[in-house]
């Protein structure tokens, strides 16, 4: 699923082969397989294996064969692997990465709105604007989107959710993608953004709490509805 990673090197090419071949069951293999299979030099084949080390899919020690890791432990935050598994796979993540945000961004939106200073409430105001009159722009509307969210996170001023947010957000912008494109989902999502704001304006946590519940929840239909087409496309004969 695109989210904006071009593959470029003969290194990735070849990676983003084997992420895909991996992930469906297949084994990992040595640096010569990979020479001889793709007509690659050692060098390449030898940088390949470093790449799928790097997102945590094979361990390589030296004197023994390439290892694939469990897939629990691949670095799923990594926007090659949301770029490189298999469809299927993408949109199962981005169900659970919206589990993580319905657990996180209403506490955040409390957090903040306990915080809130008329600073940050001038950058809201101009994201929501910004969302307004991109309604008809997706993917323009997207970047307003994201940009308020982590806005609202910032305002919680914590740093270590601050940056589990922001390391999730090339999945974050592959899950709107989805969730944008129904018919009328863009002025659904900017009116459910201006309750979100208007709590935040009354410096409510509660309200703060819940109007971003309420708009996180309202996107899991779409979500689940997007996985049960993919799985179905996929086990199409």
């Amino acid at each position: 699923m695109p989210v904006g990673v071009k593959v470029r090197t003969l290194p990735m090419q070849v990676a983003a082969r084997l992420v895909e071949r991996i992930a469906t069951g297949g084994p990992a293999p040595s640096e010569l397989e990979i020479s001889q299979e793709f007509g690659v030099s050692r060098i390449v084949a030898r940088e390949t294996l470093k790449i799928l080390a790097s997102l945590d899919i094979v361990d390589i020690a030296q004197g023994r064969r390439v290892a694939v890791r469990p897939p629990e432990e691949w670095d799923y935050l990594n926007p090659l692997l949301a770029e490189w598994l298999p469809e299927e796979q993408v949109v199962t993540l981005l169900r659970e990465l919206h589990q993580v945000r319905l657990l996180l961004e209403p506490e955040l939106a409390a957090m903040a709105a306990a915080n809130m200073t008329d600073e940050t409430l001038a950058r809201l105001r101009q994201e929501m604007d910004r969302m307004t009159a991109l309604t008809g722009e997706p993917d323009h509307y997207l970047e307003a989107d994201h940009a308020f969210h982590m806005e609202i996170c910032r305002a919680a001023n914590n740093r270590i959710l601050d940056r589990i947010m922001y390391s999730a957000r090339w999945l974050g912008t592959a899950s709107r993608r989805v969730t944008n494109a129904p018919r009328g989902s863009l002025h659904r999502a900017t009116d459910a953004h201006a309750r979100v704001l208007a709590a935040l304006e009354a410096r409510d946590p509660e309200a703060a709490r819940a109007a971003m519940r309420d708009h996180l929840h309202g996107n899991i239909p779409i979500l689940a509805e997007k996985e049960q087409r993919t799985k179905r496309a996929s086990a199409a004969p």
